[in-house]
């Protein structure tokens, strides 16, 4: 997976079906001590399951109609005709954002349209025998003051309250503790950076990367949505142009640190936030992770703690980030919700929008007419059923990369044996994970207030492809059970029992789940937001007046989305979205 010279997975992703069999016949039968009069174990085969959340095969049926209009051919009479004032195509966070932006502004006449049977991108959620567990996203960080939409909306969904003069958040939705843990050694150890048992050396190079990080924060402020920075600064600041100009494995070397631990970790925050590893992330990515938020601080041993380092609180549900685009999707009351609509085609002309879509329900084609558009769609999609699509959509779309992703929510009888060390957590990773890109589960149970209780539950593990040479065929292409007999056999390591506890496996699939942040990436998007002619205005949004930030589009199409920023977070989602809605509303 990851180049970096300190850092091995030890395993090839293209293992055989074999080798990972004769591999955990021998670790669960060890792991669990059976004997002779023992019935036999439970084999891999036993675990049923499938693939399920998200409809890959949709887009896919497209493609006779995009191939038609990639030859200038038009598009045969659509069954029917709708008409809005404004339509919104794609219902991630950025579209959801969009449309609850252009309530607050009180225009009337929004239709949001999404490929999917239900909205949320990658923000869904889900269920496994009647539990919820989510089906992308998981977490929300307390958004900073750069993120002031997302701090409004959190309070109107009173999550967040102003309390004596201090903003707090409802405890019920803060990740209950412990919030993680690592399995290192034979044992689980608190927090993902182990203290003890490690060199002193290992310990140095914890400081040395948090000094190296503050130096970063000292040369140029950082922010999310990082577009506040751009808007501020009228530019990319000549330090993040740095940054963004080599890989983050380029940077750690040139400071120094090569700790096999601080590594894997490093590597480890990557993938998780951006699909790929310190090779393929550019060092302003890497910075980023940390900078934008609270910096990055050294752990220290437990008799050595403040308590200011408990760690950094996330809100989080059994559902994952699927119960805020559920809470977004019921607090619109005007719009019309349409789903099952996969977008072919967007032509803007001197009078209006044409949006053209197959309605997968219906199994027909059918036409939306505007007066605007919001195109909340992956940047890749959105430079495909644009018409003469504006040379910016066409750069950003040609610049950027995905990465593919999978979820598999495994559905628990009861809970699992345990090794020593730490207690269980909402967040369990796995040191050098053996199934390549793999980022360990978080237990969708965890929120529940009776611990004590032996219940069922669903453990959501992710595992990113964005380091696979071919990750995007082999989601694709690759049965079910390859990828249950990879992930089972990781999670056999530290739970040996997991076969006889587990009753299902559903797997979802994101063959594009995020932009990846390569290098060079922020010198294009930057340029792109700055040079837009949507920019320097202010519209009305629940009475008051606000500022809007700079956002790509045309005369009557506004963009928004994730890839707009080159990394998929829901606050530069949101923000995205909530700006593109208001530009939208303030034309109508």
């Amino acid at each position: 997976m990851g180049q970096g010279g300190a850092l091995s997975t030890g395993l090839s992703p293209l293992w055989s079906r074999r080798q990972w069999l004769q591999g955990l016949t021998g670790g669960a039968a060890l792991g669990l001590g059976l004997s002779g009069c023992t019935p036999t174990p439970p084999q891999l085969e036993d675990l049923p399951g499938g693939f399920s959340g998200v409809a890959l095969e949709r887009g896919h049926a497209l493609r006779a109609f995009w191939q038609r209009l990639a030859q200038g051919l038009a598009l045969p009479p659509p069954a029917v005709v709708h008409r809005a004032k404004v339509v919104i195509a794609g219902g991630g966070m950025a579209g959801l954002a969009a449309a609850r932006a252009l309530e607050l502004a009180g225009v009337q006449g929004v239709a949001l349209l999404d490929t999917q049977q239900a909205m949320g991108g990658n923000s869904q959620g889900g269920s496994i025998a009647g539990l919820p567990c989510p089906l992308g996203a998981h977490y929300l960080p307390l958004p900073g003051d750069d993120a002031a939409e997302v701090q409004d909306w959190l309070e109107a969904l009173g999550l967040r309250q102003r309390r004596a003069g201090r903003w707090q958040y409802d405890e019920r939705h803060l990740c209950h503790s412990p919030q993680e843990r690592l399995f290192w050694q034979g044992a689980w150890h608190e927090g993902l950076l182990p203290v003890d048992g490690v060199a002193s050396r290992t310990l140095e190079q914890y400081e040395l990367f948090a000094r190296s990080v503050a130096q970063e924060m000292e040369r140029a402020a950082f922010a999310m949505p990082s577009i506040r920075v751009w808007q501020r600064e009228g530019r990319l600041p000549a330090a993040h142009a740095a940054l963004d100009g080599q890989t983050m494995q380029a940077w750690l070397v040139q400071q120094g640190i090569d700790d096999a631990q601080l590594i894997w970790y490093l590597e480890y925050c990557c993938r998780d936030d951006f699909g790929a590893g310190l090779a393929r992330v550019s060092a302003w990515a890497g910075i980023h992770y940390f900078a934008s938020r609270h910096g990055f601080s050294a752990p220290r041993r437990q008799d050595e703690r403040t308590d200011e380092e408990a760690g950094d609180a996330v809100l989080t549900w059994p559902q994952g980030n699927g119960w805020l685009s559920q809470q977004l999707v019921a607090g619109l009351a005007a719009t019309d919700l349409q789903t099952d609509c996969s977008v072919l085609s967007i032509a803007e002309g001197a009078d209006g929008v044409e949006i053209d879509v197959y309605h997968h329900g219906r199994q027909q084609h059918e036409r939306w007419l505007a007066a605007r558009c919001v195109v909340a769609l992956p940047s890749f999609i959105a430079a495909r059923v644009v018409r003469d699509a504006p040379d910016f959509l066409r750069a950003v779309a040609v610049r950027l990369d995905w990465a593919p992703w999978l979820v598999a929510n495994i559905h628990l009888q009861r809970p699992l044996a345990d090794r020593p060390g730490a207690d269980p957590a909402w967040d369990n990773v796995l040191f050098a994970d053996p199934n390549a890109g793999g980022l360990g589960y978080v237990d969708a149970g965890h929120q529940g207030l009776d611990r004590l209780t032996p219940r069922p539950t669903v453990l959501s593990y992710y595992q990113a492809l964005g380091d696979w040479p071919d990750g995007r065929a082999q989601l694709l292409g690759q049965p079910f059970g390859f990828w249950r007999d990879r992930i089972v056999g990781s999670l056999l390591v530290p739970h040996p029992d997991l076969l006889h506890k587990a009753t299902r496996m559903e797997i979802t699939r994101y063959g594009h789940a995020m932009a990846i942040p390569r290098p060079g990436d922020q010198q294009l998007l930057s340029q792109v937001a700055l040079q837009s002619h949507h920019r320097g205005r202010s519209a009305q949004c629940a009475g008051e007046r606000v500022a809007l930030l700079p956002t790509p589009g045309t005369r009557r199409l506004w963009f928004a989305h994730s890839d707009w920023a080159g990394y998929s977070v829901l606050e530069e989602a949101f923000t995205r979205g909530h700006h593109a809605g208001l530009w939208a509303g303030a034309r109508t």
